[in-house]
């Protein structure tokens, strides 16, 4: 086995296999969302199919309750859960919600009405239940790895964002004026879903384990008292380090308990929380509905979407960058706190502002969005050891789907409030 960098404890790594598991942990993020990021993207669609459901904010709110549930149960058991098992069934739900996309618009003849809507909103509950499964198992294992592996994999889910939007834009301009062109795109998108998502069952139940580097990682972490990696230790056709007796040395100390880590993290919990709380506030219900009259017409949210989408991407990578990165708890508090000046200035960009003030201000939503994720995220973990970064991971995620669902639910309240 080949060493190379000593990591925050002094142990040295093996770094072979690093640069293809940054790049798997990139596709996996992106699987993670593209699904419901299609969904999201290709709103123009499904307002065209249920005009008077305001199927956005319905989707959204379809969505979070079902991630935030299974992801609660799984951040109270992480210690007793098998995450391979978690991942492959997370992935595999993925890719089958998206095949159901498919075989219902082909049933249904491309047709609205409220039977296609609940079986749409079926499937989006379906997709709850898969991120659910994924995102808490992915960032808890990867906490336990190097940073690059959960920064790549918070950065591809940004991607899936980015992708979609990407794609969106490209199939409208190309369909815009054949007939049927909405519904030729949407079908595109579907495809691509369960492309992204088939693949990343491949990936993860065949390549990613393999990987020296990974191989080391969860290695240590089960020499450190973890059992989640078990099965994707024997994957790679290696056993768990068993627990030492007495009698050949020091025992492995206990963990700290799931509330003990919330606690002593509860600053880093909050900053997740609010982070998602303000952007969900804004992002994707106001964007996509509440704009008014522009120059730009049906292409108006589409744009805002994109940029967005963007924006959040390139700020995942910008920590990489160590000399702009914070470090300090107090630091990334006070600029998670900060962020919220983008509230008023949102108010008044749709009120008075032009498309570039909107399009400067979506633009640094999505920035700092995902420049103070990552952040908390790559920190968070160092201080611990294996069993507990897993469980500090987990209970993360669960922090950031609840700001999520709170944030859809009063873009929903704001909407009635307004009389919609």
């Amino acid at each position: 086995m080949a060493y190379g960098e000593v990591d925050h404890r002094g142990v040295h790594t093996t770094q072979e296999g690093k640069s293809l598991g940054v790049f798997i942990c990139w596709l996996l993020g992106n699987g993670c969302l593209f699904g419901y990021n299609s969904m999201l993207t290709i709103e123009d669609y499904f307002v065209h199919l249920f005009p008077n459901y305001h199927p956005v904010r319905v989707i959204t709110l379809t969505y979070q309750p079902f991630v935030l549930v299974v992801a609660a149960v799984f951040a109270y058991h992480e210690a007793k859960v098998n995450t391979r098992v978690r991942n492959l069934v997370g992935y595999s739900l993925f890719f089958l919600g998206s095949l159901a996309l498919i075989i219902l618009d082909l049933a249904t003849s491309g047709r609205g009405g409220i039977a296609t809507f609940i079986g749409v909103c079926t499937v989006v509950a379906v997709f709850g239940v898969a991120e659910g499964h994924v995102e808490g198992a992915m960032t808890g294992d990867l906490s336990l790895m190097c940073p690059e592996f959960i920064q790549s994999f918070s950065a591809g889910m940004a991607a899936s964002g980015a992708i979609t939007s990407a794609l969106r834009l490209v199939t409208k301009a190309a369909f815009e004026k054949s007939r049927d062109g909405l519904r030729r795109g949407a079908m595109l998108f579907f495809a691509a879903s369960c492309f992204f998502e088939l693949l990343c069952v491949v990936l993860y139940a065949h390549v990613f384990p393999k990987l020296p580097i990974v191989k080391f990682y969860r290695a240590k972490a089960a020499s450190e008292g973890s059992l989640t990696v078990a099965a994707d230790l024997a994957a790679a056709g290696l056993q768990r380090h068993p627990k030492p007796s007495a009698e050949d040395g020091p025992a492995i100390p206990e963990r700290l308990s799931n509330r003990q880590l919330l606690m002593q993290n509860i600053d880093y919990a909050l900053d997740m929380f609010l982070i998602y709380l303000l952007t969900l506030s804004i992002f994707p219900g106001f964007l996509a509905e509440d704009l008014g009259s522009h120059s730009l017409g049906s292409w108006y949210a589409l744009v805002l979407i994109a940029t967005y989408n963007g924006s959040d991407l390139i700020g995942r990578y910008v920590p990489l960058v160590e000399g702009i990165k914070v470090t300090s708890r107090r630091g990334l508090l006070a600029a998670v706190l900060a962020r919220y000046l983008l509230l008023p200035a949102f108010y008044c960009a749709a009120r008075y502002g032009g498309e570039a003030w909107m399009i400067v201000l979506v633009s640094a939503l999505g920035l700092t969005n995902g420049y103070l994720t990552v952040c908390v995220l790559t920190e968070a973990p160092r201080p611990y050891k294996g069993p507990e970064q897993n469980a500090l991971g987990n209970l993360l995620v669960f922090c950031l789907l609840a700001g999520i669902c709170l944030g859809a639910v009063l873009d929903w309240l704001w909407l009635i409030g307004k009389g919609w």
